[in-house]
């Protein structure tokens, strides 16, 4: 099943996967015989339940995309199964895969943090390792009691399964079923293709697994926990479900995953480069039909063609009379060792020959992915399979997935776009994302300096950075401008005089509705606490009706203004006599005139790019509007970027930070300090306190610096 967190995005997968297999784009072998399912008893569930219970793992993480120019982080959940002593889990690639923190609950209720020992995107599945503490391998937590993975288990149809999990992010769930296909693979809906399963972040899984069908119960969160058979045993990790329906990667397959992570700390595998198809339909037993040759690949190379029928590979008979056979062929051309020969018995136009092909490693589809802030781009860098899967020219470069309004690229001339393969900064070329920063690094550098030389008065000749980027067939060069530091204050008025009230205009109908037919001016709606107005006794209700002795004569909606624009012509300091009527009888109350206080766009302003959150100073109208004592300090929170660290942690705009870490944030100076003391120190946890409506709350933002160290 899909993460916990996305459920939408499982439920487009599951439609994309089920839809085609329920419309009948289903593996067509021969009819497989009916089988009538023994149910277990009591006992022998519990007995199963006992042997794996121990291995489960609830699995929460961080989880992080490359979208709209930026990183988007997002809380994951899922499960995993203990597999060895030395603390190995197994799991879903789709629970771990694009996640940059990892902690698993055992259930015994202990909490480890884990370590990513291997990715698998090609099999969906993902060996972590438990860290008892501090980093590294080093420090291995003890009393672990993993489970089997039963290699060699025969799986029938009709047997009874266990589907051991934590749905929903909660733990510790068991769902039983029965096996009701044995070696499930799906195909188009013609039949006529072997269809790939699209995870997230583009990555494909399908082309090396014959799933275990079953009906135990699979929901969001159940991924990557495993299929247990009544013996206790790991008959799969289940990975997928919907409609009744289930789906597990067989163990066997698991087991190949982790004992390449264990040996290289990585699943390498061979590559030739063809795609192959069940020879059934051309009347034959044995074979395999060579449907497509990868341009530049190692079969191509040797001469393999499309329509040629593969015998066997190295002297070894290949058996693809149906769609469910095809994955063990290309798991048989993985395995090859890497960089050796292998002998391919072909048949073309009924003429027997051999054909020698060298094995290259098989290259992952998609690479790294990253974002590179000074341009306001989100990137990955190319592949070869993705530079295939595309139809792109070039092999190398960067691959532009997205922009940030208003940023260097979003404004560069010509614009960038989604979808330029960015080639070259400043003329030098660029293949990965490290690449890009060091160019941007010296970029802002000769920026630096040609500020300096014009300061003192030398000639520069300015300018920005030169992008070369491949647009289709065109090779465009883009001119853009790396951003400036600016200002954390905006920009304000001179200061003017204020009174320190709000009032509503006494219009005829609402004078003569207070006993004062005729009467001109403005009534009280407001009196700001701590106020020179509130402090001279001006009340909500008093009827204004005059300014140092001169009668007011608004009497229209549109006469609201003209109350303020009379007293901003006023000096401040200066005492005005105000003119009002209370409980019908007219008084005259002096006030004197003070500044108007600063608006909330005219406070300075600071964004905290790393946990992207930004936050502002209170104004003595933030702190009337919100009931606050006079003296209330902190910085409020103006935006949270929806997929940052602040966002993970919770924080909210309107915020109200109190402290960080236990020390107090009085206004933006000290918040500036205060998170650069954090940020100097890479602390593993950032404690907030804030006020929230009427009560407080503390949050904690758990970040993960670029150098991978928190302390």
């Amino acid at each position: 099943m899909m993460k916990s967190h996305s459920a939408a995005a499982g439920r487009r997968w599951h439609a994309r996967l089920l839809g085609a297999w329920l419309a009948g784009g289903v593996l067509a072998a021969a009819s497989l015989p009916a089988a009538q399912p023994v149910l277990p008893t009591a006992q022998e569930v519990e007995t199963a339940v006992a042997a794996v219970y121990p291995a489960l793992v609830n699995i929460s993480a961080v989880s992080r995309d490359f979208a709209e120019g930026r990183a988007m982080r997002f809380p994951s959940a899922g499960s995993g199964v203990l597999v060895t002593d030395q603390g190995h889990v197994l799991t879903n690639f789709h629970v771990a895969g694009n996640s940059t923190r990892i902690r698993c609950t055992l259930t015994d209720g202990r909490i480890f943090d884990a370590d990513v020992v291997a990715h698998d995107p090609l099999t969906d599945l993902s060996v972590l390792r438990l860290r008892a503490g501090g980093q590294g391998a080093a420090t291995v937590p003890t009393g672990l009691r993993p489970a089997r993975l039963a290699v060699e288990a025969a799986v029938e149809i009709g047997d009874p399964v266990l589907a051991l999990g934590n749905p929903f992010a909660l733990s510790s769930s068991v769902t039983l079923g029965i096996v009701s296909n044995a070696h499930r693979v799906f195909t188009d809906f013609t039949g006529s293709e072997l269809s790939d399963v699209e995870l997230d972040g583009g990555e494909t899984t399908g082309w090396l697994t014959q799933w275990i069908q079953h009906d135990a119960l699979i929901l969001p969160g159940n991924s990557g926990g495993p299929l247990v058979n009544l013996a206790g045993e790991v008959i799969g990790i289940n990975e997928l479900g919907g409609g009744g329906i289930g789906f597990a990667i067989p163990a066997r397959v698991a087991a190949d995953v982790l004992r390449h992570a264990l040996a290289d700390g990585a699943v390498r595998r061979s590559f030739l480069g063809f795609a192959a198809l069940p020879v059934a339909k051309l009347g034959r037993e044995t074979g395999a039909l060579v449907s497509s040759v990868t341009p530049g690949g190692p079969a191509e190379a040797a001469g393999l063609e499309a329509g040629d029928i593969l015998l066997a590979l190295d002297g070894e008979q290949v058996e693809a009379r149906f769609f469910e056979q095809v994955p063990e062929l290309y798991r048989r051309v993985a395995e090859l060792p890497i960089g050796t020969a292998a002998k391919l018995t072909i048949e073309r136009r009924g003429e027997r020959r051999e054909i020698v092909v060298t094995t290259s490693e098989m290259e992952r589809l998609r690479g790294e992915k990253g974002e590179l802030r000074a341009l306001g781009i989100s990137a990955e860098e190319l592949t070869g399979p993705l530079a295939l899967a595309r139809n792109l020219r070039v092999r190398e470069g960067l691959l532009v997935t997205g922009l940030r309004p208003g940023q260097a690229a979003a404004t560069a001339r010509p614009q960038v776009q989604a979808g330029d393969v960015l080639l070259a900064v400043d003329g030098h070329p660029v293949k990965t994302l490290a690449a890009v920063e060091a160019r941007l690094a010296e970029a802002r550098a000769a920026a630096r300096s040609a500020a300096a030389a014009k300061a003192s008065g030398a000639s520069s000749a300015g300018g920005g950075i030169l992008l070369k980027l491949m647009r289709g067939d065109q090779e465009i060069l883009a001119l853009a401008r790396l951003p400036e530091k600016r200002s954390g204050r905006s920009g304000g008025e001179l200061p003017r005089a204020w009174l320190g009230l709000l009032t509503q205009v006494l219009t005829p109908e609402l004078a003569a509705a207070l006993g004062r037919p005729g009467t001109q001016g403005y009534r009280v709606s407001e009196v700001y606490p701590w106020t020179n107005a509130a402090r001279a006794g001006v009340l909500v209700g008093d009827l204004l009706v005059a300014l140092d002795g001169e009668a007011l004569t608004a009497a229209r909606p549109q006469d609201a203004d003209d109350l303020r624009r009379a007293v901003e012509a006023r000096r401040i300091g200066e005492n005005l006599r105000l003119a009002i009527v209370r409980d019908g009888r007219e008084r005259e109350i002096a006030v004197q005139l003070e500044s108007r206080p600063a608006a909330s766009e005219e406070t300075r302003r600071s964004r905290q790019e790393e946990f992207e959150f930004a936050v502002r100073e209170l104004t003595l109208l933030d702190r009337s509007d919100r009931h606050w004592e006079r003296d209330q300090n902190g910085v409020l929170i103006t935006d949270v970027t929806s997929g940052g660290w602040a966002h993970m942690a919770g924080l909210r705009i309107d915020d109200l930070v109190l402290s960080l870490n236990g020390a107090a944030v009085t206004n933006v100076a000290d918040f500036e300090r205060r998170m650069a003391e954090l940020s100097l120190a890479h602390v593993a946890t950032v404690e907030v306190f804030v006020r929230r409506g009427a009560g407080t709350h503390f949050l904690f933002i758990e970040p993960e610096w670029p150098e991978g160290k928190s302390k």
